[in-house]
């Protein structure tokens, strides 16, 4: 008996761990853990292996040719055809009179476009921003109508409105005002494909800024007109001239619309647009690359003007 319980106790302390011998293998054991899965973190987030990053240098590519192909290639190529005879035959082609006038006819046209959706486009936005009013969904879905109606189709409405055999065209051609075929019908054809520019620009900045502190001003005793002079107009100063920049780019480069209520008239209602089309279809082809050329430097400038002008918020 006292031998078997010897034994026993042998056993048992054979079998138990001993807690300083098991304790260095364990640790041992969780570092090579922590350090395999280290290993395997790092292999998945490496930038660009992987099917991911393939994906996304393909994308690249693509996006890339696409803009090459599309906007990079074709004006590079009327810019290369436009001074292949050296910098003479374009200015020469800019100086005609025929060019002078059409930049004369752009000019009042975008003008008088920009100035009226100035006008129309901050009054329109504190009318949508600041009062409630049945209809209010309708005057914002109408201010967007003209992104979605083609300018040809505006062109034709202008026509059959302001026509000479229409009665409002009729009443004005009597009172010595005529529209189509004229600078005003090319003002109101401009001014209907730039609409909502304006609006669209000023009228998030307005909500942002909210009504506090023109609130705050009536209570001092300020008038409308002052609080929107010292207090709406700062606020909205840059998103102004944002809409602005792009009112007066889409003005300067409308062409369906004027085309179809200007009569295309050489030398009287021709735009700068209308005079590429115009010069291309004679084949004076360096006057057609000459003003289109003239035409992509405004562009290059209106988007740098959008860029700097543009809010940061």
């Amino acid at each position: 008996m006292a031998e078997s319980g010897t034994v026993h106790e042998n056993t048992v302390h054979e079998n138990t761990a001993d807690p300083n011998t098991a304790g260095p293998n364990t640790a041992g054991d969780s570092t090579a853990g922590e350090s395999t899965g280290a290993t395997a973190r790092n292999r998945t987030v490496r930038p660009g292996g992987g099917p991911r990053g393939v994906s996304r240098y393909v994308l690249r590519v693509i996006a890339i040719g696409y803009l090459f192909f599309l906007l990079v290639l074709p004006v590079a190529l009327i810019v290369w055809r436009t001074f292949g005879d050296g910098l003479v035959p374009f200015v020469e082609a800019l100086t005609s009179p025929s060019a002078l006038h059409a930049f004369q006819v752009t000019l009042v046209v975008a003008l008088w476009a920009v100035a009226l959706n100035t006008v129309f486009g901050v009054g329109a936005a504190l009318l949508l921003v600041r009062h409630d009013f049945p209809g209010k969904r309708l005057l914002g879905a109408f201010i967007d109508l003209p992104m979605a109606v083609s300018p040809v189709v505006v062109g034709l409405a202008l026509i059959l409105l302001y026509g000479r055999f229409s009665p409002v065209g009729g009443l004005l051609e009597s009172w010595g005002l005529q529209i189509i075929f004229s600078t005003p019908g090319m003002v109101l054809a401009t001014v209907f494909v730039a609409l909502p520019l304006v609006v669209r620009s000023v009228v998030p900045v307005l909500e942002e800024l909210g009504d506090e502190q023109e609130q705050a001003a009536h209570t001092l005793g300020a008038s409308r007109f002052q609080t929107f002079l010292r207090i709406t107009l700062p606020g909205i100063r840059s998103a102004l001239a944002y809409g602005v920049v792009l009112c007066l780019a889409r003005s300067l480069g409308e062409y369906g619309a004027v085309a179809v209520v200007s009569g295309r008239l050489v030398d009287q209602t021709q735009t700068l647009t209308l005079f590429v089309e115009e010069r291309f279809q004679n084949f004076d082809q360096p006057a057609a690359f000459a003003a289109s050329t003239a035409l992509a430097l405004l562009a290059v400038v209106t988007l740098l003007l959008t860029r700097l002008l543009r809010p940061k918020d």
